[in-house]
C-alpha cells in the first residue's frame, strides 16, 4: 500500500430506485469526485486498488451501486468491510416513500428494475425489503420525498463540498409534525412543550425568523433551560461522533406547523452548537413556506 492510501476516500451511493442517486452522482462529479455508475461490486475493489497505485490521482471515488447489479449486490456489506481495511469508506443511502417513488416512475414511464411481471408497487416493496439491512448500516440516509432536484443538489453539496474539513458536519432543520416527522435524522427535539405563538394574533403571520417570535419563544418558561441543557447534553454526543469518525449528523427540531417555535429554537441551537469544537453547522427550515 502506498503512502496515499490513508487519504483515499470511497463513497458508495445506493438506495431506492427513483430516490435521486443520479442527481447525487452528478453533483459529486461537479465537486471533483471520480464517479462510476452501476459498477459491479467485484470491480469496486479493483478500482480501489488502481486508485491506490495512481499516486493520489484518484483520491475521491464515488460508486453508484444498486439492485441493477443483480445477485452481486447481495455482497455489498462484505465488500464495504473489505474496503475499509485500506481506505475511508462511507455509504450514502437515498430513500423516499412508496407513494413518491410510484409518482416519479409514472412520470418517466419506466418500469422498476424488480417489478418483472408484477406491479410497480410490488417491485418497490421487494427492493425495500432487500435493502432494509443496508439502509440500517449506512453512514448517511437522505429521505428525498420532499426534495426536488435543486433541494437534493443543495443537500449533497452541503454534505460533501467541504469533505477535507476535519470534524463533524451537523445539519439542523426545523419541521412541522403535522406534515410528518423526517425519517433521515440522527436526533430529534420536540418544541410543542412551549406555548404556541400561533395563538397570539400579532405573532400569527410572523415566523421564528422574526425577532418578535424569537423573543416570545425564548422568554417562555422552560425555553432557556431547555436550550442550555440540550446543548450541554449534545456536546459529548457530538464529540463522540467525531471520535467514531462519523463525519455527518443531523438534528431535527419540530413543532406543530414548523413555522414558529421550531424555527426559533433551531436557530438558537445552530448558533450554540456551531461553537462546539470540530462542529460545522448548516441550517434549513423544511416547512417554513407552507400555509
Amino acid at each position: 500500500m502506498n503512502e496515499n492510501a490513508s487519504e483515499q476516500e470511497i463513497l458508495i451511493v445506493t438506495g431506492m430506485s427513483g430516490a435521486g442517486r443520479s442527481t447525487v452522482a452528478n453533483v459529486l462529479e461537479d465537486l471533483g469526485w471520480y464517479v462510476v455508475d452501476n459498477l459491479p461490486l467485484p470491480m469496486l475493489k479493483t478500482l480501489a486498488d488502481m486508485a491506490d497505485r495512481s499516486g493520489g490521482a484518484l483520491p475521491r471515488i464515488a460508486a453508484v451501486v444498486d439492485v441493477r447489479g443483480r445477485d452481486l449486490f447481495a455482497d455489498i456489506q462484505e465488500t464495504v468491510r473489505d474496503l475499509r481495511g485500506s481506505a475511508t469508506v462511507r455509504v450514502i443511502f437515498l430513500d423516499a416513500t412508496d407513494e413518491i417513488l410510484v409518482r416519479r416512475y409514472e412520470s418517466v414511464r419506466r418500469p422498476h428494475p424488480l417489478q418483472g411481471e408484477g406491479s410497480l408497487l410490488e417491485g418497490i416493496r421487494l427492493e425495500r425489503e432487500r435493502l432494509q439491512e443496508l439502509r440500517a448500516s449506512s453512514d448517511v440516509v437522505i429521505d428525498t420525498s420532499r426534495y426536488n432536484v435543486h433541494d437534493l443538489s443543495t443537500a449533497t453539496r452541503e454534505l460533501f463540498s467541504d469533505d477535507d474539513t476535519p470534524g463533524l458536519q451537523l445539519s439542523v432543520q426545523s419541521f412541522g409534525f403535522k406534515y410528518g416527522s423526517p425519517t433521515d435524522v440522527d436526533l430529534m427535539a420536540d418544541m410543542r412543550f412551549l406555548p404556541n405563538p400561533f395563538w397570539e394574533p400579532e405573532l400569527r403571520p410572523l415566523t421564528g425568523v422574526d425577532a418578535e417570535v424569537k423573543d416570545y419563544v425564548m422568554s417562555r418558561e422552560g425555553a432557556a433551560e431547555f436550550l442550555d441543557s440540550y446543548v450541554a447534553a449534545l456536546a459529548p454526543v457530538l464529540a463522540g461522533f467525531q471520535r467514531e469518525n462519523k463525519r455527518h449528523a443531523s438534528l431535527a427540531v419540530g413543532c406543530t406547523g414548523g413555522k414558529h417555535r421550531s424555527v426559533a429554537m433551531a436557530r438558537e441551537l445552530a448558533d450554540r452548537l456551531a461553537g462546539l469544537p470540530g462542529v460545522s453547522v448548516s441550517l434549513r427550515h423544511r416547512d417554513l413556506g407552507r400555509e
